[in-house]
């Protein structure tokens, strides 16, 4: 609305002072505004022909009609500036009534001057108390605590009191605290001739007499301890840990602009600057006053372990990305990131140890709870890191059916056991074992159809059923393919109904015989016939119907019949439906593979124990949100739509579950910075109690390099 002119006077009527800070009054302000600064300016004796342009300067204007005024009493800005729509209203603009009305602002925010402090000079006869001080002292809002003023007997200088330090060519990284100096005496501003000091006027100071003095306060803000944050969620006001405190991204030149200048006499500083990933320090010295500081930009926890790499390393490690495509997009924003061995080093020696710890606790009261509980009905799933017999390792997830989460996983390299083909068995038997130890008695366990696993819980006398979806999901492929055949598109429409029968079949069947029987009975169906020779299901349980259109049966003899009757009666088909779980099935397995998938992608490659620590945190995340709630919104359950692959376009809907929480996140966090950090020894122990096998190149010998390089060539050459 005004725009800030500089060396011209000010047009209001007795006003005769020169002011730095002087406002226009432009033709973009609105009429009703400008009639009331015209009636200001000429005290209501408005002339017939006014000057091309107006001016006003800061002392009539209120301090609440100023936007910058803190950052200008603290000269982090040159000029002031009016809020919109602002009407001055101070008359009087004698110095008296300058001082009442900007209480908190010192006579130098009107007109600045120049004056070098911080070092033993003899006062100048004119200078006021403002100029004196540092600029945490003329700012309301600071608390002002390194500005102590005492009087002295034989000699007449001022000295502020500022933090100093030695500046070293190389920071060092075990940033140690110093404690600043001890104050030297200083003087009363009283003796300048008016009797009284106007810093008395504007604040108040603690002396050395005070009780509440403390000479190791330091005046820099910027340099101030994370331990003196509170937490104004706690009772007792605690401390903040580091890992809570918020993290802002800044502009490295705005950063430096707050350290070109001395905070004292306001000249160039001399800086040197030191970048290790995250963390930045930074040394300030000013060769006039011989202010010196040191600053971080964040707080160095241990002994030279900067607090925002490890939690940066954490963050990545736990919430299950990849550090390589962090670190691209860190690069792509200009962004300072510590290199990937530092990020393993974090992981080794302080992440892992404590993700390994909290699943060691946390699967202990899960086992002490299925012991207490009699027979456990679990699930079993195995999954490789690459299809085909070319994997490297292989997880393998046991999980608790009744209670839905994850009761251990184990991990298995391939050259342990032989090959990729062993894997599945040898990390069942490892995980049968743990159980066994924490006697835990099985009631059945619930997997896949492999043929070796059905052979070795069979030996160990263990009752094993098929997911239904797993047995569903192979005989609809096989059906489809038959489907596909000449003389064979009419087993398309008998596709849906067989798939429900699958089930029905599981649900409805108490015995194997039972549910082979009610398999073999489909053969009959499809041919209009609905009496069977089976005594465990000798006729359909559906209704008489009378079909209109017989085009839809099979007919005997046929090649489809055929094939169909072929692919129902074969061995392992009927010894697998015989063995089709009749109450828990095993979807959540499902569900879980594709949170292992997420924190342990197939195509990032992770050493052995970094890959076991990955999946506990898979398996912490699954536990704590399996059992989400569904969403309600008017009180009514919400859903959404969507179209699955294999239904082919088919529309259906799924229940919308409420967010997903990371409180294990958390607890990590804090197990990590308040815990392991402080004492990592036993924790580091009992992650190398854990076997890591060789590497797969173990076996062979290593050539030298410029060997194969000799012997390097190509195809087409």
């Amino acid at each position: 609305m005004s725009k800030r002119r500089a060396h011209v006077n000010c047009s209001v009527v007795g006003c005769t002072n020169k002011h730095a800070n002087v406002f226009s009054l432009t033709a973009s302000v609105d009429q009703t505004t400008r009639q009331q600064w015209i009636k200001f300016i000429f005290d209501n004796n408005v002339p017939v022909t006014l000057p091309a342009t107006l001016y006003v300067c800061a002392s009539h204007f209120a301090p609440e009609c100023f936007v910058n005024l803190g950052q200008y009493q603290a000269k982090m800005a040159s000029s002031l500036r009016l809020e919109k729509g602002v009407i001055p209203t101070i008359r009087d603009s004698s110095a008296a009534h300058t001082a009442r009305t900007f209480q908190a602002v010192p006579s130098s925010i009107l007109t600045p001057q120049r004056v070098d402090v911080g070092c033993q000079t003899k006062p100048q006869m004119h200078a006021s108390a403002g100029t004196q001080l540092s600029y945490r002292t003329l700012g309301p809002h600071f608390r002002s605590v390194g500005t102590q003023t005492t009087e002295a007997k034989t000699t007449k200088d001022v000295g502020v009191y500022t933090s100093t330090i030695a500046v070293f060519p190389d920071v060092p990284w075990s940033f140690m605290p110093a404690k600043p100096p001890l104050k030297r005496p200083r003087l009363s501003l009283a003796e300048d001739g008016d009797g009284a000091s106007s810093v008395d006027a504007t604040c108040s100071l603690a002396g050395p007499e005070d009780s509440t003095y403390n000479p190791e306060d330091s005046v820099n803000v910027l340099t101030e301890s994370v331990g003196s944050l509170k937490d104004p969620s706690s009772p007792h006001g605690e401390p903040v840990s580091v890992r809570k405190i918020r993290k802002l991204i800044v502009f490295e030149s705005c950063l430096m602009e707050l350290f070109e200048k001395c905070p004292v006499c306001g000249r160039v500083c001399e800086i040197q600057k030191s970048i290790r990933g995250t963390f930045c320090a930074i040394v300030q010295k000013c060769p006039h006053c011989q202010h010196g500081r040191l600053w971080k930009s964040q707080p160095v926890i241990g002994h030279s372990t900067p607090a925002g790499n490890l939690q940066l390393s954490a963050a990545v490690c736990l919430s299950g990305a990849s550090f390589f495509s962090v670190q691209k997009v860190f690069k792509a924003m200009q962004l300072q990131i510590h290199s990937y061995k530092q990020f393993r080093k974090h992981c080794c020696n302080f992440i892992e140890p404590a993700v390994l710890h909290k699943w060691k606790s946390d699967q202990t009261a899960i086992l002490q709870q299925l012991s207490q509980e009699g027979r456990a009905i679990l699930g079993g799933d195995m999954r490789t890191d690459s299809p085909g017999p070319g994997a490297k390792y292989g997880s393998y997830s046991m999980m608790d059916l009744k209670r839905n989460n994850v009761v251990d996983i184990q991990l298995v390299q391939s050259n342990e056991v032989g090959g990729s083909t062993n894997m599945e068995r040898e990390a069942l038997k490892r995980s049968l074992t743990l159980l066994e130890e924490s006697g835990i008695k099985l009631e059945c366990i619930v997997s896949d159809r492999r043929p070796q696993i059905q052979k070795f819980l069979a030996d160990a006398k263990i009752t094993q059923y098929h997911d239904v979806w797993r047995f569903e999901k192979g005989i609809s492929k096989k059906l489809k393919a038959i489907s596909k055949t000449k003389e064979c598109e009419k087993v398309k429409k008998w596709l849906p109904m067989i798939k429900n029968q699958i089930y029905w079949i599981a649900a409805s069947s108490s015995s194997g015989k039972e549910r082979v029987a009610k398999w073999l009975s489909v053969i009959n169906h499809v041919q209009d016939i609905h009496t069977h020779d089976y005594p465990f299901y000798p006729k359909c349980t559906h209704l008489p119907r009378v079909s209109k259109g017989k085009e839809k049966w099979l007919k005997g003899g046929t090649t489809v019949l055929y094939k169909l009757q072929k692919l129902f009666t074969g061995k392992r088909v009927l010894k697998d439906v015989s063995k089709l779980s009749p109450h828990h099935q095993a979807p959540s397995l499902e569900a879980f593979r594709s949170a292992v998938t997420r924190f342990v992608p197939k195509r990032v490659p992770l050493p052995s124990l970094g890959t076991l620590c990955r999946l506990c945190l898979a398996a912490m995340h699954y536990n704590e949100n399996a059992e989400r709630p569904q969403r309600q919104g008017n009180g009514k359950v919400s859903f959404k739509l969507c179209w699955p692959k294999g239904r082919q376009g088919t529309c259906t809907v799924k229940p919308l579950k409420e967010k997903s929480t990371f409180k294990y996140v958390d607890e990590l966090m804090q197990l990590v910075f308040d815990v392991v950090f402080l004492d990592p020894a036993p924790f580091v122990s009992q992650l190398k109690q854990i076997p890591v096998p060789e590497p797969l190149c173990s076996p062979y010998d290593r050539p030298e390099k410029e060997d194969a390089i000799s012997r390097h060539g190509s195809r087409f050459s």
